[in-house]
């Protein structure tokens, strides 16, 4: 009885800790939103500059995970341990302003966030609407990318993102509202099912959808990625061969001058093999060679946290996340028959 009241007391504990991190963290973020008109530009930028210096020296953790992955994959491109470090700190910092950019844009006007983020390849989305089918838009965790749904908004296209809700709904329902002021419609990606039925809806009422594709470590697809084997999730091109949605690459990146541009390529054309698994498996390892290439044009705007393990193999805890995720993908591909 006596360790059963203990357990229930640190149970409440964590519960309580929990809870208040995601607190502290929704009041930071809607201070900052508030308070950003009210302080010049300028200083955001120290401010961010500081606060990554101070987030790069004290999770050293994060840090040396990120300068381990751009070693094992870059080593011949970038030989000298420093080069690799330079790149590592960029990668953090740049994140750090992409935080910044995401809170800056909550205030602009349509007008202003069509002039900070050029958009090149429109014609491409206007060709791929004209099919009335939707468009799957394909990008990863590189440069700005939570600007991708703010510039397309302001641009008048329908927008839905796919995305990794917290644990904490309230905190959730936050970023839900933020996004819905700029005219981006969520979809949780979980429950699984609920997801794809989100996602079908959208695609039938011809809007875009955009789908961070980047995490290569509980999928079910075994891909080629900077040259290692990593699982990578079906559902994207599932989507693509089912519902015959254009898949368009999207990408927000910082360039030299420090501008942003949004970059929309050519229509990624599906692969039809014999049967369906065959071509999920071959169109999942062409999605993927696009998002290597953007990463490899802007290795210091990705966040190097999506490589799989370094030897190949995966914990008892991995294999079964991984089985109940491939079975959640199943049991989701069900709902597109």
């Amino acid at each position: 009885m006596a360790k059963r009241k203990k357990a229930g007391r640190k149970s409440r504990i964590w519960r309580a800790l929990h809870t208040s991190r995601y607190r502290i963290g929704e009041y930071a973020l809607r201070g900052s939103v508030g308070f950003l008109p009210y302080v010049p530009y300028r200083l955001w930028l120290s401010f961010t500059w500081l606060m990554a210096r101070v987030t790069f020296v004290l999770l050293r953790d994060y840090r040396k995970r990120m300068e381990e992955n751009v070693t094992l994959v870059l080593a011949k491109e970038i030989p000298h341990a420093k080069d690799r470090a330079a790149l590592v700190w960029r990668a953090w910092l740049n994140f750090a302003r992409g935080i910044l950019d995401t809170l800056a844009v909550m205030h602009m006007s349509k007008q202003r966030i069509a002039l900070t983020v050029t958009l090149e390849g429109e014609e491409h989305i206007k060709r791929a609407l004209e099919k009335g089918k939707g468009v799957l838009a394909l990008s990863a965790h590189l440069g700005s990318f939570t600007l991708i749904g703010a510039r397309l908004a302001a641009a008048g296209y329908p927008f839905s993102v796919v995305v990794k809700q917290p644990p904490d709904e309230r905190f959730a329902r936050v970023g839900d509202d933020y996004r819905a002021q700029i005219g981006v419609h969520t979809i949780s990606a979980k429950p699984r099912r609920e997801a794809v039925r989100g996602m079908l809806k959208a695609l039938r009422a011809n809007r875009i959808v955009l789908v961070i594709a980047d995490e290569f470590k509980s999928g079910d697809v075994m891909v080629d990625f900077f040259g290692l084997k990593a699982p990578a999730p079906r559902g994207p091109a599932t989507l693509a061969l089912r519902t015959g949605a254009v898949t368009l690459p999207m990408f927000a990146t910082r360039r030299a001058d420090d501008s942003l541009v949004l970059s929309v390529g050519e229509a990624i054309a599906p692969v039809e093999r014999e049967n369906l698994e065959e071509s999920v498996l071959a169109t999942t390892s062409v999605y993927t060679c696009h998002l290597e290439a953007a990463i490899r044009r802007f290795p210091d705007q990705w966040n190097w946290f999506g490589l799989p393990r370094r030897d190949g193999k995966f914990s008892r805890a991995q294999m079964a996340r991984m089985w109940r995720e491939s079975k959640q993908s199943r049991t989701a591909q069900s709902t597109l028959d």
